[in-house]
This record gives structure tokens, C-alpha cells and sequence, in this order.
């Protein structure tokens, strides 16, 4: 059974930080790009971090010089270190592992920002 399961999420301070964890199981995790997602209320999912199977990474605009993803292929995980955050970082955050045509997202996690 392919399973992405995240953990990590809560309740922060403005400036604090936050590490989001997902394991996968179920399918070769090494060989996929993996990444995370956010969604706020009323807004459209956007990218936070792709790693790719080879270690390469990619931010989105609001996020980079922040947080920090990086993967252990030993563990099946992907780890998303999140350092200065603001309000508007509140949202769900998902992650994804993608082969070829294949995608698998976890449930989600809520993150909050807010003093």
C-alpha cells in the first residue's frame, strides 16, 4: 500500500521555526522527485520545495533564503526546514513523491503562523 505520511505541523510565533517530516512507503522513493505544497484558505496550491531523485532543489519565490528541503533515501523521508516564518507561511502543507507518471501525496499538515 503506497502510503506519504507528513508530520511536523503546529502552531508557531512569527520569526520561530518549523520541520516538516514525510516517510513514504509502498513504492521507490529514492527514484522519485519529491516536494511540498501549501494551501491557504481561498487560495490555489503552490510550491514550496522540489528535491529531485539526483538531490537538486528547487523554491518557490516566497520561501527561499527560509526554508530547506533535503531528503534521506535511507529513511524514505523528505524534510522541510522552515526558519523565519511569517503569517502568511500559515497553510496546509502536503508532500508529494512523483516518478515519471506516477504521483502520491500525503494528507497534510496544518501550519499555523501567528502570535
Amino acid at each position: 500500500q503506497v502510503q506519504l505520511v507528513e508530520s511536523g505541523g503546529g502552531l508557531v510565533q512569527p520569526g520561530g521555526s518549523l520541520r516538516l517530516s514525510c516517510t513514504g512507503s509502498g513504492f521507490h522513493f529514492r527514484n522519485c522527485d519529491a516536494g511540498w505544497y501549501r494551501q491557504a484558505p481561498g487560495k490555489e496550491r503552490e510550491l514550496v520545495a522540489v528535491i529531485t531523485s539526483d538531490g537538486r532543489t528547487n523554491y518557490g519565490d516566497s520561501v527561499k533564503g527560509r526554508f530547506t528541503i533535503s531528503r534521506d533515501n535511507a529513511k524514505n523521508t523528505v524534510t522541510l526546514q522552515m526558519n523565519s516564518l511569517k503569517p502568511e507561511d500559515t497553510a496546509v502543507y502536503s508532500c508529494n513523491a512523483a516518478f515519471v507518471l506516477q504521483i502520491y501525496w500525503g494528507q497534510g499538515t496544518q501550519v499555523t503562523v501567528s502570535s
